[in-house]
């Protein structure tokens, strides 16, 4: 199975961007979307930002993704 997180930009620079997640950071291609900024939340895989998402949507997958991953049963 194949999972896409989602990521907030915290750098831009040339078709590529930093994103972060609870302090782990990571360089990933912007070059899938057609505009991004710093403060977005992007859904990432593979090395790519694929969607961009509004904060609520990511903090609703985030804690879907915690819950499966700590046992719960939402």
């Amino acid at each position: 199975m194949c999972l896409g997180i989602p990521m907030k930009i915290i750098e831009i620079s040339e078709g590529n961007a930093v994103v972060e997640l609870s302090g782990t950071r990571r360089a990933v291609s912007t070059a899938l979307l057609e505009e991004v900024r710093v403060g977005d939340y992007v859904i990432v895989h593979a090395g790519f930002a694929i969607q961009v998402l509004n904060e609520a949507e990511a903090e609703e997958t985030l804690a879907l993704i915690r819950d499966v991953l700590e046992g719960g049963s939402s």
